[in-house]
């Protein structure tokens, strides 16, 4: 049975993919402008109750779909002209506030667009808004959003996951056909495994973070959520362009590798012979029985498609837990640190003794309790006397962990994984337990500390209609592998889930 927030009479046109879109607006079948109403239509009759959307720019948007459908008179036009997309809100976007879900940032306005969504805009896409998101990243159910709750949409009483609850709550509910993330621990993974949609985490340094509101520089990576890895080789493929801003991006020869497009993709989609990994210690007790079997029917649909099994190890897998939350934490400290109530952010409104005080006061009403104890964390751990014992043997065993993925590697080409060890918990639930909440993230943190490219793939569904996802991993800059295992699979189970 749906959710009621899914039941609405707008929802067939918006319930198609990209690739649906695309062939429809080509065909002259509907505008782009009314496509767009249509989306507005949508968020309007449900976004009360889901809770994606912080900021909605429905004149922005009709403006953009009025210039698309010009475009689309031509025989040139991108797979993505015209067909309405939004922002996780810590993605700056020129002139439409960006707030990370933050009371630090509540009424900043950038002056530029991130290089994500000015690719994006040259396509032709339409943007609705920005959707919302774990303060600053940080958190793994949505939270912790100083401004509003966003829910499941399979399940209103359930968390819809984080950072980028927004985006996967959105797609899934249908009021867009996709959304930019981003994921810094498994922030794109988690929500689109809980909102039973397609979330990718391309390498690290493929897309430029140009215009990234920073977490923790060494980690946040932009991807995208949607409904089929068709779809995401499209997005990537739009997204990917080469950056001379971003540092990172632009020093990675590798970065410029291109990806498949959706057409290879579809031609290219045989993975006989392809070897998958399974390693033991991503399987562990807190994996539920549900979630257990569901990746084992995915194992045997590889099977059938010809794919070979080999076991791998990943032995020091349990250690990446904890270096993540030390390392995200440390940088996170640094990054945060610009905002102090006199260069950036909230300012207080008091008569203040010193400077010292306008700094606390500012920062006390600007941050929330989630962002407060990784910004301790991260101090604690870059301060004299600790930074050996915390901060480089995390480093150390960030190598380790990579260096162990390498070895891997020579024996698979892909890994498959869970992405979660539960389905969507309830709202509340973990709230006054952050430990407990970070333990989940175990499966998803490996692959960001390593860099690599991964993704979410619905599989399956628990006694209570909830969605299970799973996780394919690939070697760095190799995320053709990533989607095309994922569009095999997806292929077979015709997206039953």
């Amino acid at each position: 049975m749906k959710s009621p927030i899914t039941e609405t009479a707008s929802e067939e046109l918006t319930a198609l993919t990209i690739s649906q879109l695309t062939s429809a607006l080509a065909k002259g079948e509907f505008s782009s402008s009314e496509l767009t109403e249509a989306y507005l239509s949508r968020i309007s009759e449900i976004d009360d109750a889901l809770g994606a959307f912080l900021t909605l720019t429905p004149e922005i948007a009709k403006d953009a779909a009025n210039r698309a459908d010009n475009a689309l008179r031509s025989e040139n036009a991108h797979p993505l002209c015209g067909i309405p997309t939004a922002f996780k809100d810590n993605i700056c976007t020129k002139g439409i506030r960006t707030t990370c879900a933050s009371r630090m940032l509540e009424n900043f306005v950038p002056p530029y667009s991130a290089t994500v969504a000015c690719n994006l805009e040259s396509c032709g896409a339409v943007m609705l808004g920005k959707l919302n998101m774990d303060e600053f990243g940080m958190g793994s159910s949505c939270e912790n959003s100083a401004f509003k709750l966003t829910v499941n949409p399979h399940a209103p009483d359930r968390v819809p996951g984080g950072s980028s609850g927004g985006c996967a709550a959105a797609v899934a509910a249908h009021e867009l056909p996709y959304a930019i993330g981003t994921d810094t621990g498994g922030s794109i993974r988690q929500p689109a495994a809980f909102c039973g949609v397609v979330g990718i985490k391309p390498t690290y340094g493929r897309i430029s973070r140009y215009g990234l509101v920073a977490f923790a520089s060494s980690l946040d990576q932009i991807g995208v959520i949607c409904r089929s890895a068709i779809d995401s080789a499209t997005v990537l493929h739009a997204i990917s362009a080469p950056d001379g801003m971003d540092a990172t991006h632009r020093a990675s020869e590798n970065s410029l590798r291109p990806l498949p497009t959706a057409e290879e993709l579809i031609q290219g989609g045989d993975i006989k012979g392809l070897r998958v990994g399974i390693a033991p210690e991503f399987f562990g007790s807190d994996i539920t029985r549900e979630i257990r079997d569901a990746l084992n029917d995915a194992v045997k649909t590889y099977i059938s498609l010809g794919a070979e099994i080999t076991d791998v190890s990943i032995p020091h897998l349990s250690h990446s837990l904890p270096a993540y939350y030390v390392i995200s934490s440390a940088e996170a400290s640094s990054n945060l640190a610009r905002y102090d109530g006199v260069r950036y952010g909230h300012r207080a409104q008091a008569d203040f003794s010193s400077i010292t005080e306008l700094y606390k006061a500012s920062r006390s009403e600007g941050f929330g309790d989630e962002v407060k104890r990784r910004i301790i964390l991260g101090t604690f751990v870059l301060s004299h006397g600790y930074i050996d014992s915390y901060y480089k043997n995390a480093l150390q065993i960030r190598e380790l962990i990579k260096d162990e993925f390498r070895a891997a590697f020579e024996k698979c080409d892909f890994l498959l994984a869970p992405v979660t060890p539960t389905t969507a918990y309830k709202l509340g639930e973990n709230k006054r337990d952050p430990v407990h909440s970070y333990s989940g993230d175990l499966y998803t943190v490996p692959a960001s500390l390593a860099g690599l490219p991964a993704a979410s793939i619905p599989c399956g569904k628990d006694k209570n209609g909830l969605p299970i996802g799973m996780q394919l991993i690939c070697r760095p800059f190799d995320e053709a592998t990533l989607l095309r295992a994922a569009s095999a699979f997806e292929a077979v189970n015709l997206r039953d889930f």
